[in-house]
């Protein structure tokens, strides 16, 4: 059995274990809950433990890899600029839109009761006011920063030490990098263990709430899947306009190249395990030289996953919307930022081992409870899916972009379809 298969079994047997101790009444379902929610609580601390020292490895090692590649030349330069700049636009977009999307989905009063009630924790802490926020923006000690969970400060730390380690004498850079690297792995490795648990744990943190909700979760966990599906969706649909209008290539031309890629990013849903596909149909459905392919696209599927600060800010707007919190421009400002700096140092894996480390920095820095990791992490198969797919069409419309800007344009459209046209009369 699958890990996900597992962990979507330990959601329905939560689900059915919760609304099963509502029926026996008497206090029953408290007493069960109660002894339950402990369990629940140690497993997402357990993954909570990795989030630190896994974000703020992967942010310097991706900022320190990104920066050496970007000085090696002008067409690697622009592709890491294409990178930010897009990763940057899907970010704000979602900030700006996302709220008021999921404000429009019906929400269920006796769900978000319950999911406040299964928190067991006093009121959310009131958002510091703007001052004291920019004033806190970095932090006068890291540790501390580490210590308290402050996800903002620490990733502009991270940052900072990125760019630095960048510069520093290439024997020292090495080590430095090697030793982040090491860390992050032995993170992935306590990660890939948490996961190995994660059934319990899933069942755990999500029978008390189904105890208390009871259908309203079902509909709930539906809204999330719709629309996380639907953001990540409309990402993959605007990386089409990029290509047609900054990289030359028709949208039929576009559109024929970039299925298969689509197809096997979607069915296996790792860009990595998707980079063949996307080699091949650049230089033979594009017509984009095998020198630039073979240096953008690997360049990409490492530092670039376009859907990721959509999908981490989307999935806090829906966290708000499941609490009935009304998120301030500062929440989602910080939440964009770290969403941004983290995709890019997570790495290209299936979505279940990079969860912890882009998701729950997001929400920590949005000031968002964690409780329903649980449940976006047994439903996060299904967005993705359409989330991978949008990743290797944002990676092939960049690559044309890069292309098209170096002088050595995909072939003409017309050229294309004329010959695509007469292999299939052949």
């Amino acid at each position: 059995m699958s890990s996900t298969a597992r962990v979507l079994l330990g959601l329905a047997a939560g689900l059915v274990a919760g609304f099963l101790t509502t029926a026996l009444g008497d206090g029953t379902a408290e007493r069960i809950a109660g002894f339950v929610a402990p369990v629940g609580t140690l497993w997402l601390n357990a993954l909570r433990m990795t989030v630190v020292p896994l974000v703020v490895s992967l942010v310097i090692v991706g900022i320190a890899e990104a920066s050496s590649a970007a000085s090696a030349g002008r067409m690697t330069g622009l592709a890491l600029l294409l990178f930010i700049v897009l990763l940057t636009a899907t970010g704000v977009a979602t900030a700006l839109l996302g709220p008021g999307f999921y404000s429009l989905l019906p929400g269920d009063p006796a769900a978000r009761a319950a999911l406040v009630a299964a928190e067991g924790s006093a009121p959310l802490q009131s958002v510091p006011s703007l001052a004291d926020q920019l004033a806190n923006l970095l932090p006068s000690n890291a540790i501390a920063a580490a210590a308290e969970g402050a996800m903002v400060p620490l990733v502009l730390f991270a940052l900072i030490f990125g760019f630095a380690v960048a510069r520093i004498p290439t024997a020292y850079r090495v080590q430095v990098v090697e030793l982040l690297r090491g860390i992050a792995s032995t993170m992935l490795v306590i990660v890939g263990w948490v996961l190995k648990v994660a059934p319990i744990g899933v069942f755990a943190l999500i029978l008390p709430v189904a105890a208390r909700s009871g259908a309203g979760l079902i509909g709930a966990a539906g809204w999330f899947v719709f629309g996380q599906s639907f953001i990540q969706s409309t990402v993959l649909l605007a990386m089409y306009p990029i290509a047609v209008g900054l990289g030359g290539v028709s949208l039929r031309t576009f559109a024929k190249a970039a299925a298969p890629a689509q197809g096997v990013a979607f069915s296996i849903q790792s860009s990595l395990a998707s980079l063949p596909v996307m080699l091949e149909v650049a230089t033979e459905r594009l017509g984009i030289p095998a020198r630039i392919a073979g240096v953008v696209l690997p360049l990409a599927v490492s530092l670039f996953r376009v859907t990721s600060p959509a999908n981490t800010v989307g999935a806090g707007c829906f966290v708000a919307w499941l609490y009935g919190i009304d998120l301030a421009p500062m929440q989602l400002a910080g939440g964009t930022l770290v969403a941004i700096v983290v995709s890019l140092g997570a790495i290209s894996l299936p979505g279940q081992v990079s969860f912890a480390g882009t998701h729950i920095p997001v929400l920590l820095a949005m000031g968002l409870p964690l409780e329903p990791v649980a449940l976006l992490l047994a439903l996060d198969p299904i967005p993705d899916a359409f989330r991978t797919a949008g990743n290797v069409t944002g990676d092939l419309a960049v690559t044309s972009v890069v292309a098209h800007r170096h002088a050595e344009a995909p072939v003409h459209a017309a050229e294309l379809d004329g010959r695509a046209s007469s292999e299939t009369a052949t």
